[in-house]
């Protein structure tokens, strides 16, 4: 009889051992399912979500720093056609994005549309010097006017250069460069971001997620239209995904994400390169592949991209974008820092550059559980372009066309360590909680299921040796 209830006891332990690993093996899916669900629910843009408050304003700040290039041979340049030689000189640093988004409206279709007002505020104790440093860079007005008008009318502009005393370079301080000064030549204001402060960016439209979570933060329009107007071409002229602030939750690292960056006027992908950690947050890493700025004859994709294809060497130079046609045709070149990923004639044509793909490349770090961009580098170069003259003089040296770099910048931003507390707490907890039951659960039904049935087993074993003797 108490053999019996021994063989009893083990069994009814095995199968309580086997109902609480099965509770512990459904835990997982159900668990799985009531994070994804919380996770759906608190990324939606709309009042009262976690997602809402740092949508309409960047809880992190928001840095651009500047390198500008100083030019280290003017005259050699302009006298002898020697090739130029820069040292950039930064960073100058600026807060941005301090402004929440303004005009923000919830439309009947499941989107918000709003305006992202722009401003910039110098960072002294963030930079090498004061806004007031001089530096010796290109003409933004001599260069601009260069490749804006035709030959026939060089002797023209040979007339306004002579008469205003300006040059192919010039000396300004950093704050004119960046923000703009009155040009002799143009009568006119003239700066690379003249254009920035107290303007704004937009007007967006983007989908607010509440009825497919997997569209939220995407580009429904920007200034009112689906698609852009710069490359007449509708690949190149597509929006596709966020403003990279965020993205749909739940990442697939084997997929690309994408975004629209209206400083680069197109959309861009990014790919997954590792997993990091981020003041104990794990996010993955995504980086521009080489290919977003290859020539055409690399990636067949940039061909709507080349709009000048005797400045771009027949559509091969690779590393630079023209943008003139969305800087109301001012010979505007984008690219990545020093020329990253760029054709090595860039950087013959122009001394002094040492591209770094870690100090250079854009990054974003993502959270993949929720989609929300926890730091970011973007990191852009703004560089003109100038070319050979029979009639301008300060451009009768000149031998061929160079794309001359003048300032890249990086905008920046990281979570901080209260976020980074908060969001561990409230998120990052609660899924660790949740998985500890689950192993805690599965771990102890499967070892009393185990030690229960080999216990049964041996016992059985000895009632028969003990029947057989």
């Amino acid at each position: 009889m108490g053999c019996c209830n021994r063989r009893c006891g083990l069994i009814a332990g095995a199968v309580f051992g086997a109902v609480v690993a099965i509770l512990g093996g459904i835990l997982i899916p159900v668990g799985k399912i009531v994070i994804e669900g919380t996770v759906e629910k608190e990324t939606v843009i709309e009042p009262g979500t976690t997602a809402y408050d740092s949508w309409v304003s960047a809880g992190a700040n928001v840095y651009r720093q500047f390198w500008i290039f100083n030019l280290k041979n003017p005259v050699e340049v302009l006298q002898y056609g020697a090739r130029p030689v820069v040292l950039e000189k930064g960073p100058y640093t600026y807060r941005i994005r301090y402004l929440p988004k303004e005009n923000i409206t919830f439309n009947p279709n499941h989107t918000a549309s709003f305006l992202l007002p722009q401003g910039a505020i110098f960072e002294p104790s963030m930079s090498v010097g004061s806004e007031e440093d001089k530096i010796t860079t290109l003409n933004l007005a001599v260069a601009g006017a260069y490749s804006l008008v035709p030959n026939v009318l060089h002797s023209v502009l040979e007339t306004m250069i002579r008469t205003s005393n300006s040059s192919l370079f010039q000396h300004r301080t950093v704050k004119e460069m960046l923000w703009g000064y009155r040009d002799p030549m143009l009568k006119d204001t003239v700066g690379l971001f003249s254009t920035y402060n107290g303007t704004y960016d937009g007007y967006y439209t983007v989908f607010s997620g509440k009825d497919d979570i997997s569209k939220v933060g995407m580009i429904d329009r920007w200034r009112g239209e689906r698609s852009l107007h710069f490359w007449n071409d509708k690949y190149c002229d597509m929006i596709n995904g966020t403003d990279a602030s965020a993205f749909a939750p739940l990442l697939d690292k084997k997929k690309l994400i994408y975004f629209f960056s209206s400083d680069i006027c197109r959309s861009a992908s990014a790919q997954f390169e590792a997993s990091l950690d981020l003041k104990g947050i794990e996010v993955y890493r995504y980086t521009l592949p080489p290919s977003t700025l290859a020539s055409p004859t690399v990636n067949p994709d940039n061909r709507c991209f080349c709009k000048n294809p005797k400045t771009t060497k027949n559509c091969t130079l690779a590393g630079v974008l023209d943008i003139g046609s969305c800087q109301d045709g001012r010979p505007v070149y984008m690219s990545l820092p020093h020329f990253l990923h760029g054709s090595p004639s860039l950087r013959e044509d122009v001394l002094g550059l040492s591209p770094n793909e870690e100090h250079h490349n854009t990054f974003l770090d993502v959270e993949p559980t929720t989609g929300f961009t926890m730091r970011f580098a973007k990191r852009i170069q703004v560089n003109m372009m100038y070319g050979p003259s029979k009639v301008i003089t300060v451009l009768k040296k000149v031998k061929d066309y160079t794309i001359f770099p003048i300032v890249w910048l990086n905008e920046t931003a990281s979570l901080d360590d209260q976020t980074a507390d908060m969001f561990k707490n409230e998120l990052i907890s609660r899924i660790r909680t949740l998985e500890l039951i689950q192993q805690v659960l599965l771990g102890t039904g499967v070892a009393i299921f185990a030690l229960c049935l080999i216990s049964y087993c041996v016992l059985r074993g000895r009632n028969s040796q003990s029947k057989l003797a």
